[in-house]
């Protein structure tokens, strides 16, 4: 199994097809889907015949970005996943940050952890010139995480949603941050 990034408690690397059943249940919890998407669970065969094999294909075509399943170092718990990969394959210096993790891995500074880890890869290792991340306006949490990451504020925009979930009258919020601005930091 190939390793992206080791931190301190996790270990972000490619998926796998012996992943879907952690997928499925990250992916069918409610509140893990509250602000994205839908705003609601996925179904567990869209997860396993349509997200898990769309993720695999991506290393490749992305060469090498993508999503990575994110491993606690210590008892090899699936804690969820970080996305770090272009919205066009053609611009690949251009990628989103995410992330999704299991309601029992909140609020302890993971997703901080491993949104730093892949910033500093992306910068260093990678040739990214410019790191990005939305967020829902009512989504504090994850506002919260990608600004102690060090990306800053770029705008509120609103998308057109043919079935909106709670809070997208707020809006969504870009926060970016780019190779010469954190060398700067």
């Amino acid at each position: 199994m190939e390793r992206v990034l080791v931190t301190e408690r996790m270990t972000l690397r490619r998926f796998t097809s012996a992943d879907a059943e952690d997928l499925v249940a990250l992916h069918g919890d409610a509140d893990v889907m509250r602000f994205v998407d839908t705003g609601r669970p996925v179904p567990a065969d869209v997860v396993r015949h349509e997200t898990l094999p769309r993720l695999l294909a991506e290393y490749d075509r992305l060469d090498g970005l993508g999503v990575f399943a994110a491993q606690h170092n210590d008892h090899g718990a699936f804690l969820g996943w970080f996305e770090f990969r272009p919205p066009r394959a053609d611009a690949l210096d251009d990628v989103e940050l995410g992330y999704r993790l299991h309601r029992r891995y909140w609020g302890q500074g993971l997703a901080t952890e491993g949104a730093k880890a892949l910033i500093e890869w992306g910068f260093t290792e990678r040739g990214v010139r410019r790191v990005f991340a939305t967020a829902m306006t009512v989504n504090h949490a994850s506002r919260r995480v990608l600004e102690k990451v060090g990306l800053r504020y770029v705008r509120t925009f609103f998308e057109d949603w043919p079935d909106p979930i709670d809070g997208t009258e707020h809006g969504d919020m870009e926060y970016a941050l780019t190779r010469t601005e954190w060398v700067a930091a």
